[in-house]
């Protein structure tokens, strides 16, 4: 079913840190696994398409060059500023955060690019990618809610307002 991580991406079991044993923050630790495993896949996500949407601002061609190359670049540095914000609340849980391409593309929906695509398909691609990273982020909120996170739940609110806007303006550019 489209949207819905495998049970292979569900099952993350991040290492947790050392000191982590004492680490109370009032957060069960069941449900601290799972918000964590989320997390892990929406870092996963994020960083897949923070490297595609790098990729095609650099390799974009056509008439609309200029305007997409910027919009790649603002989409892009985003991105990155993201995948810190999100690696760093995982580590403030407990965990080290994924950090490897292996990593990455084991827990990621989001998927590389396939070579170099039209201008036209680059939007499209990235626009349904974006939308994926919203399901990731609203798959992982019931556990940071039930668990009453409301740091990850402000986090992973922001992380899809940002995704459905920026989904928003690249469909809005096929119309």
């Amino acid at each position: 079913m489209a949207g819905k991580s495998d049970t292979k991406k569900t099952n993350v079991a991040l290492k947790a840190v050392p000191s982590a044993a004492a680490l109370d923050l009032g957060i069960p630790a069941d449900k601290l696994e799972k918000i964590r495993a989320g997390l892990a896949r929406l870092l996963a996500d994020t960083y897949t398409l923070y490297l595609k949407t790098h990729n095609y601002h650099w390799n974009v061609t056509g008439p609309h060059f200029r305007s997409l190359h910027l919009l790649f670049e603002e989409q892009y540095t985003e991105l990155a500023a993201a995948v810190d914000e999100i690696a760093e609340r995982i580590r403030a849980l407990g965990a080290y955060a994924p950090g490897s391409y292996s990593e990455f593309a084991r827990l990621a929906t989001v998927k590389e690019a396939d070579g170099i695509p039209s201008a036209e398909e680059m939007v499209a691609e990235l626009a349904a990618d974006q939308a994926i990273v919203v399901r990731t982020a609203r798959e992982t909120f019931p556990h940071a809610d039930e668990a009453e996170d409301e740091a990850t739940a402000d986090l992973l609110t922001q992380r899809m307002q940002v995704h459905e806007k920026t989904a928003w303006m690249l469909r809005a550019m096929l119309a």
